[in-house]
């Protein structure tokens, strides 16, 4: 979660907000107790009439907390950037001669030939929505592959030696030119995410007009929900649904499935205009960091715990994680 709030921040930010200095550690508090309270059932969702039982069970007031930090975040936010705060010494990583993403919404509001106008509530509701779809999709998916990987060390060592083959052997990191020939890897990540959608139940559509889907009728203005990890895992698509096998994707038959939105059978990032517009920042950030860790580390199970040994439970929420924390033993490689 630090990795990917920190990419989020350096990106949308301009600096990064994971310290544990300068409200570091109150920015990842507030975006995990987001990330939370999006998951959490609320029962006004069913129950209209019985939306005071969450002032009761504190929901609501958790809500308008979270509310109330993040808002307060955001104006803080925008104000560093109209007053060109932001020089060096801001962060130690900061970078006072690029643009960044709140850059970009301001220039857009300032510009009075623009075709939209942004106000400041929608600066703050745009970059607020970067955070709250990026970073816990994010780094929930390279634990599952992780998690997969441990449970299955035959799919681990061949992984692990196409990274420290031939085109890496002499190189002390690996760069994102190097993933683009990394096939083994990417197979693992879409094998990944055909089992372990970052979120299994996507953004809720609405029918535009009346349908008729296998015998059901479809009114216009119905709310649709698609369960993308039921797809995933569908015996009509997939020889072995339940089993995880990355060489599936390595196949003629199989290799051009792809999670772009173009494969109806591989769609955890959704499809057409509700598609996740974070789509290849996230799978770059992912690429990248599980190919590091497993290039530099060999990983096992504490206590010569074996792979058969793992719960791989999920967790119910708007994003699937493990029941039980990954716990992991990583020694060097050299």
């Amino acid at each position: 979660m630090s990795l990917t709030n920190d990419v989020i921040c350096r990106v949308a930010l301009g600096k990064k907000y994971g310290g544990e200095e300068g409200g570091g550690r109150r920015f990842k508090e507030m975006m995990r107790e987001l990330g939370y309270l999006l998951g959490a059932f609320n029962v006004a969702d069913f129950i209209p009439w019985l939306s005071w039982v969450n002032y009761v069970n504190g929901l609501e007031k958790r809500v308008e907390k979270n509310f109330a930090e993040i808002d307060s975040f955001m104006d803080q936010v925008i104000e560093d950037h109209t007053h060109e705060k932001r020089k060096k010494g801001y962060g130690d990583d900061a970078d006072s001669g690029g643009q960044d993403f709140v850059d970009f919404l301001l220039q857009i509001q300032q510009d009075k030939n623009a075709e939209i106008a942004l106000g400041r509530d929608n600066i703050k509701a745009i970059v607020s929505d970067m955070f709250a779809a990026g970073t816990d999709t994010s780094n929930v998916l390279p634990q599952w592959a992780m998690a997969e990987l441990l449970k299955h060390p035959k799919v681990m060592k061949e992984v692990q030696e196409e990274l420290r083959g031939r085109v890496t052997m002499s190189k002390p990191n690996i760069t994102e030119d190097d993933i683009e020939q990394m096939h083994y890897l990417k197979a693992v990540i879409k094998e990944t995410l055909r089992l372990h959608p970052p979120v299994p139940l996507l953004v809720p559509r609405e029918s535009t007009e009346n349908a008729k889907i296998q015998g059901f009728d479809i009114l216009a203005k119905t709310t649709v929900i698609i369960n993308a990890w039921a797809i995933g895992r569908d015996p009509v698509s997939w020889d072995e649904p339940d089993k995880f096998n990355p060489k599936r994707f390595l196949n003629d038959v199989t290799s051009s499935i792809d999670f772009w939105g173009q494969d109806f059978q591989l769609i955890p990032f959704g499809s057409g205009r509700r598609g996740c517009p974070g789509t290849h920042f996230a799978i770059a950030t992912v690429e990248l960091a599980l190919a590091s860790l497993l290039h530099k580390f060999d990983w096992t199970l504490p206590n010569g715990a074996s792979g058969e040994d793992l719960d791989m439970t999920e967790t119910p929420g708007i994003s699937t994680h493990l029941k039980s924390p990954l716990l992991v033993v990583a020694t060097p490689h050299y």
